[in-house]
């Protein structure tokens, strides 16, 4: 027996209106494991360190980094640390690594951005909490003064965007509902 309103009371629809908002919330973020978690095989503790967050990957792909793009990546670095960007692109490259590879993700779902930095921890490996991934696996390599991070993770929506559009094809990302 289902039991219907009695008289006089006030029915309210406002999932209509909670689901825009939560529209609002949905990002997207990219996250590159680099070559030093590639080369130390920490692509599946990196990725089920990823998956407590409960966001959706919509796109995925091992690849080559060209020089050209991990200068375009990095072209902040140049401006504010000019020292260090030669070595970062060559960091990003898999010249210091047995590997040239990376793998590219794309996270998706309410507050991704900031969901995956928080697991990422700290872009400085010694000042990351060491539960987690940069704090647990990251290095500063002493001759070039690179972090050895194992992890990029966008730092903002605008900067996911970006990136984004950098790294993927609009082909190479899933559609979802949400």
């Amino acid at each position: 027996m289902g039991s219907s309103p009695t008289p006089g009371t006030r029915i309210c629809f406002s999932n209509m209106s909670s689901k825009k908002k939560s529209k609002n919330k949905i990002e997207r973020t990219l996250v590159i494991i680099k070559p030093d978690g590639l080369a130390k095989s920490l692509t599946g503790n990196i990725l089920t360190a990823l998956s407590e967050t409960k966001l959706i990957i919509v796109g995925a792909k091992i690849m080559k980094v060209p020089k050209k793009l991990a200068e375009k990546h990095y072209e902040n670095l140049k401006k504010e640390k000019p020292k260090i960007f030669k070595e970062a692109v060559k960091y990003l490259c898999g010249h210091y690594h047995n590997t040239n590879r990376v793998m590219a993700l794309v996270y998706q779902g309410e507050k991704a951005v900031s969901k995956i930095r928080k697991i990422c921890g700290a872009t400085n490996p010694e000042e990351a909490k060491p539960t987690t991934i940069r704090g647990r696996y990251g290095r500063i390599n002493s001759k070039t003064q690179v972090f050895e991070n194992v992890i990029h993770a966008s730092d903002s929506i605008q900067q996911a965007k970006k990136e984004i559009k950098l790294w993927f094809k609009p082909n190479e990302l899933a559609r979802t509902k949400k």
